[in-house]
């Protein structure tokens, strides 16, 4: 039971009835209803990509209890939730209690809240954090609830409801489609395996073709991300790695000259395309399965370790570093996990890249970096690889808050946006220079805090004109000011109805 467990962000496997499916098109009437729902007696929908509502109970006309649905094949982990809610009348009002969280500790205790958009409206926007509340609920043996409240203003939009900003299998692979279509000539897509549901596991390469020679010595940096399909916030960290990686740049350009990139962007499709928010189709976090992958049960992992390997033995290639891409749900900002080794040489070497990270990055935390050996972590990527992988190799995890971050000159948290997420990601990127300038790879030239003007640069002869035209990745500033709002402030004014929570304990 949840009050029995210390607070910390460990599972919970309390429920009080098997939740198994996604509500399809529900409508909640009131009990004893009968006929076809009217206009306010909303319908709940999550039968769709990687959405994930199990059950909705009706408590008052103003009040609903919601239930993830678990991760399939494993009750343990429910934390993601991506839902629609419709056929609602203009100002009606109501609060929805999310009942069964399988995790004690969350950011909604530092201010997080549910993210919402509308059909009218297509831009995620975070429910104001006075109308969240997150709390023991003794009507759920104590388990940690989520309420929040919540105004439909338009009638005839549909909303949805997530816990963070949802990128999908199909948002990836359209993704990867269209920079295949740009033909660009250090830019390749390889199919590496397919999921037990036949889904893609893809992996790009970037990097200057010349750097593909056979004959050549090659430095790689292999990067995966989502092996846990919820941690949405991590492929937007991959596409910002990528994107500025396929830019017009001076840095991207110089990095492409001497550096192959080898990507893997979404390690459980499956889990994604589910709606799961830790496990994969058949019930595993396949981030513990990294010593002995299955190629039937875990396909992804067994495909992208034997590529791994296969690049560490070869004498034609030094694997310089891996880092796995996740998103945590109880601490701010970027950081990074990193390995302890009774070689004092290799252990201070490591820890040189996360430090030169916190530079480029405003939004990364050295106070949260951690080089461990935990033995809960065995069997991960970054453990079971710095184990085997050449004594060179540097083997990280990079996390990212879920909600938010706080910079050195400021102590207000900042919530992160998608466009943040991407940032970090090409902050990321960027430190590969410096990290490469260091080591005498690459010249002194150019600097990563170079900002691109207008028109080419040509690194290098050899290296042919791009057609497109230059990316501007102007990391200043910029003016985030929404055109529109979703339950602002101005929605519950002093005029506005009260809405009564039913009798129950509420301690926040």
């Amino acid at each position: 039971m949840a009050d029995k467990k210390c607070d910390s962000g460990s599972e919970s496997d309390s429920t009080e009835e098997p939740v198994v499916g996604n509500v399809n098109k529900f409508a909640v009437v009131p009990p004893g209803y009968n006929g076809r729902p009217k206009k306010g007696h909303m319908i709940f929908d999550a039968c769709f990509e990687c959405g994930n509502l199990g059950r909705v109970d009706y408590i008052t006309e103003y009040e609903y209890d919601l239930f993830i649905r678990p991760d399939t094949c494993n009750p343990r982990f429910r934390v993601w939730f991506n839902f629609t809610v419709e056929n609602v009348k203009a100002d009606q009002r109501a609060i929805f209690n999310i009942v069964n969280f399988s995790k004690t500790k969350s950011l909604y205790r530092e201010g997080m809240s549910p993210l919402v958009k509308s059909t009218s409206r297509p831009k995620w926007v975070r429910i104001p954090a006075k109308h969240v509340y997150y709390y023991r609920c003794p009507d759920h043996r104590k388990n940690y609830v989520m309420s929040f409240s919540f105004c439909f203003d338009k009638e005839d939009d549909i909303y949805q409801f997530a816990y963070c900003y949802p990128y999908s299998y199909t948002r990836l692979q359209n993704y990867l489609d269209n920079l295949e279509k740009k033909n660009m000539d250090f830019f390749s897509r390889e199919l590496l395996c397919l999921t037990v549901q036949q889904r893609r596991l893809d992996m790009i390469t970037i990097t200057n073709p010349d750097n593909l020679d056979p004959e050549e010595t090659k430095r790689v940096v292999y990067l995966t991300a989502r092996v846990h399909p919820g941690e949405t916030p991590a492929s937007y960290v991959c596409q910002g790695v990528i994107d500025f990686l396929i830019s017009n740049h001076p840095i991207a350009k110089v990095l492409r000259e001497h550096i192959v990139f080898k990507i893997v962007p979404m390690l459980n499709p499956d889990g994604v395309y589910l709606g799961n928010y830790r496990c994969s189709l058949m019930g595993f976090d396949l981030n513990r399965h990294w010593l002995e992958p299955s190629p039937w049960a875990h396909p992804t992992l067994y495909a992208t370790k034997n590529n791994l390997m296969e690049l560490d033995r070869s004498d034609k290639c030094v694997l310089d570093f891996y880092i796995d891409l996740h998103a945590h749900s109880t601490l701010m900002n970027g950081f990074m996990y990193g390995n302890t080794y009774e070689d004092m040489e290799r252990y201070e070497r490591q820890s040189v890249f996360p430090k030169l990270l916190c530079a480029n990055a405003e939004d990364f935390s050295l106070n949260n970096t951690n080089f461990n050996r935990d033995a809960v972590k065995a069997g991960t990527g970054r453990r079971t690889l710095g184990g085997c992988l050449d004594d060179n190799s540097h083997c990280y995890t990079l996390e990212v808050s879920f909600f938010s971050y706080q910079t050195s000159s400021s102590s207000t948290a900042m919530p992160y946006t998608e466009e943040g997420y991407m940032k970090l990601g090409r902050n990321l990127a960027r430190t590969f220079l410096d990290y490469y300038k260091m080591t005498g790879l690459i010249s002194a030239k150019p600097s990563s805090s170079i900002v691109p003007k207008p028109g080419r640069y040509n690194i290098r002869d050899r290296e042919r004109a791009n057609t497109d035209p230059p990316s501007d990745f102007d990391e200043r500033p910029r003016n985030n000011r929404l055109d529109y709002h979703i339950n602002n402030t101005s929605s519950y004014g002093d005029t506005s109805i009260r809405l009564q929570f039913r009798d129950r304990e509420r301690r926040y």
